[in-house]
C-alpha cells in the first residue's frame, strides 16, 4: 500500500508540474537565424508581452495551457499565430518570415517619398497622436531598472585627522583601501523589477489641465549584493562609516574642497536630519511619470529627432509591412545641426503619420551633456551612453498611440581628483578631516518599460485606490519562479547570472 500510494503520488506531482510550468521561447529571423528583439507577443488575445534584447521571451504560468495562443508580429515580417503545444514542438523557437515587401525595391506610389516632407507630416501630426488621454487608463505595467557603477580610478586617502593616531590612520586607510579594490575588480550591480497597476487620468480645472497618477504595486523584487552595492547612497554610507568613524557626533561641520565651501551645516547626529525622505511608491510613480514623459514624442526634450526634424538630416530607406497589413516607411535619420545627438531609424505609418517606432544611439563622438573643468577645478562630467528603442500602439478605445514599450540605456562619464576638508564648526574653526580624492567612473543606468494591458477605468475607481507604500523583496540571485504567475520581460543572461557574494 505505501509504494502505491507514493507511486500515484509522484504521478500526481509529475503531471501538476508538467500541467503548470514557465514557457521560455525564443523569436528569430527564419533566413538568417539571427535573435529579433522587442518582438510583440500577446497571448490569448490578452496579454502584451515583449522578446528581450537577446530574442528570448516567457509566457506566465497561468498561460502556458497546451490550448493557450499566440500572436507574434514584428515589423517588416509576416505576423505568425501559434499555440504553446505548437511552440514546444518547435523546440521553443518561433521563426518569423520577412514580409512580402522588399525594404529598397518599392515604393507606396510611382514618385519616391520625400523623407523631409513625411517629416513634416510628423511633426504636424504629434499633438494629435500623442497628446495625454483625459479619460481614465488602467495599465498593467512591468518596469525593470539596472544600476551598476564601474571606477577605473578610485583613490581615497585620508591625510589628516584629529581623530585618528598616526597608526589608526593607517589602519584606516587600510580599510579604505581594500573597500575601493574591491569597488574596482568586483563594480556593483543592481536590478530591480516591479510589476504594477499604474492608473492615469486628465482632469481640467479652471482652463488648465491637471494630471493625476496612482500606483498600486503588485509585486516588486531586487537583485543586490548587500555587501557591493551600487547605488550613490549605499556607497556614501559606508564611506561615511569608513571615514567619520571618529568623528564627534555632537558637534556640527561643514565641507570645503580647494576654493570652495559649502555653507551647508552637517551633523553625525540622529536626528539632526529631520527632513523626512519620500517613500519607495513616491519615488517609484514619479519615476514612472518621468519615463513615460521622456519617451513621449510629443513632449520630450531627447526625442529631437522627431520633434525637431529641422536638426537632423533623413534618409527614405523604402516601405514594410504592419501587423494590420498597412505600408510602413523606413527612415534613417543623422545629425545635421551641432544640438543634434542621435542616429537611428524611425517606422512611420503611412496612413496617418505616426511613428510607431523609434531606434536611437548617440552618433559617434557625440555626448548629451556635461561639463570639463578638469584642469582648472578638477572636475569632468559628461552624458557618454544614451541608446533607447520605443514602441507606441494604437489606443484601444480612443484616437492616438499609447507607449507599449520602451528601454533607454543612460552612462555618465565622471572624473574627480580634488582634496576635501571636514572643518568643525567652533568659536575657533579647525579642520578635522582632509582628504585626497581620486575618481575616474562611468556609472550607467538602464530602464525598461512593458505595458501589458491596457484598459478604461473611471474616475471613482481611480478615486477609490489607497496607495500603499511598498517594499522589495531582497533577492541574493535571479530566481525564474518569481515571477511565475505574472506577465514580465525576461531578463537578459547577466541578469540571470548574478549571484551575490555572500
Amino acid at each position: 500500500m505505501p509504494k502505491i500510494f507514493f507511486k500515484l503520488l509522484f504521478i500526481l506531482l509529475s503531471f501538476q508540474a508538467g500541467f503548470g510550468q514557465n514557457i521560455t521561447g525564443k523569436i528569430i529571423d527564419s533566413k538568417t537565424k539571427e535573435s529579433i528583439p522587442y518582438a510583440n507577443i500577446i497571448i490569448n488575445n490578452s496579454e502584451n508581452l515583449v522578446s528581450n534584447a537577446e530574442g528570448y521571451f516567457t509566457v506566465s504560468e497561468s498561460n502556458s495551457s497546451d490550448t493557450a495562443s499566440l500572436s507574434v508580429s514584428y515589423l517588416g515580417y509576416l505576423n505568425r499565430q501559434i499555440t504553446i503545444k505548437e511552440l514546444k514542438d518547435l523546440q521553443l523557437i518561433i521563426a518569423l518570415e520577412p514580409g512580402i515587401v522588399e525594404l529598397q525595391t518599392v515604393n507606396v506610389s510611382n514618385v519616391r517619398p520625400d523623407p523631409v516632407a513625411i517629416m513634416a507630416a510628423v511633426k504636424k501630426s504629434l499633438s494629435l497622436l500623442y497628446k495625454s488621454v483625459q479619460q481614465p487608463i488602467k495599465n498593467k505595467v512591468f518596469f525593470r531598472e539596472s544600476n551598476s557603477f564601474k571606477p577605473s580610478k578610485l583613490a581615497l586617502e585620508i591625510t589628516k585627522s584629529t581623530g585618528y593616531t598616526k597608526k589608526s590612520l593607517q589602519e584606516v586607510n587600510t580599510q579604505v583601501n581594500a573597500f575601493t579594490s574591491k569597488l574596482i575588480t568586483q563594480p556593483p550591480v543592481v536590478y530591480s523589477d516591479i510589476l504594477c497597476n499604474y492608473y492615469t487620468t486628465t482632469s481640467k480645472k479652471d482652463d488648465k489641465l491637471t494630471f493625476l497618477s496612482k500606483l498600486d504595486v503588485i509585486k516588486a523584487t531586487r537583485l543586490k549584493d548587500d555587501n557591493n552595492s551600487s547605488s550613490i547612497d549605499d556607497l556614501q554610507e559606508k564611506a561615511s562609516k569608513l571615514f567619520l568613524q571618529h568623528l564627534d557626533t555632537t558637534k556640527y561641520y561643514r565641507m570645503k574642497s580647494g576654493w570652495f565651501g559649502s555653507h551647508d551645516t552637517i551633523s553625525l547626529r540622529k536626528d539632526f536630519h529631520k527632513k523626512k525622505k519620500p517613500s519607495q511608491l513616491t519615488n517609484t510613480k514619479a519615476d514612472l511619470n518621468w519615463f513615460v514623459s521622456q519617451n513621449n514624442f510629443l513632449s520630450s526634450e531627447r526625442l529631437t529627432f522627431v520633434n525637431s526634424p529641422e536638426m537632423y538630416d533623413y534618409t527614405y530607406e523604402g516601405v514594410i509591412y504592419s501587423k494590420e497589413n498597412e505600408f510602413v516607411y523606413v527612415l534613417s535619420f543623422k545629425p545635421r545641426k551641432s544640438k543634434a545627438f542621435y542616429t537611428g531609424k524611425l517606422y512611420i505609418s503611412e496612413t496617418d503619420y505616426a511613428v510607431l517606432r523609434a531606434d536611437y544611439v548617440l552618433a559617434e563622438g557625440e555626448t548629451v551633456s556635461g561639463f570639463n573643468m578638469k584642469f582648472l577645478l578638477g572636475i569632468k562630467q559628461y552624458e557618454n551612453v544614451s541608446t533607447g528603442t520605443i514602441i507606441y500602439k494604437q489606443n484601444p478605445s480612443a484616437d492616438g498611440y499609447y507607449l507599449q514599450y520602451a528601454t533607454l540605456e543612460t552612462g555618465q562619464y565622471v572624473y574627480l581628483n580634488r582634496p576635501l576638508k571636514l572643518i568643525e564648526l567652533s568659536s575657533e574653526e579647525r579642520d578635522v578631516l582632509a582628504l585626497d580624492i581620486k575618481i575616474e567612473t562611468t556609472i550607467k543606468t538602464k530602464k525598461e518599460y512593458l505595458n501589458i494591458l491596457r484598459s478604461e477605468s473611471t474616475v471613482t475607481e481611480i478615486d477609490d485606490i489607497k496607495e500603499i507604500d511598498f517594499k522589495y523583496l531582497n533577492l541574493k540571485h535571479y530566481d525564474p519562479k518569481i515571477w511565475k504567475d505574472y506577465g514580465a520581460i525576461e531578463p537578459l543572461e547577466e541578469m540571470k547570472q548574478f549571484q551575490s557574494g555572500e
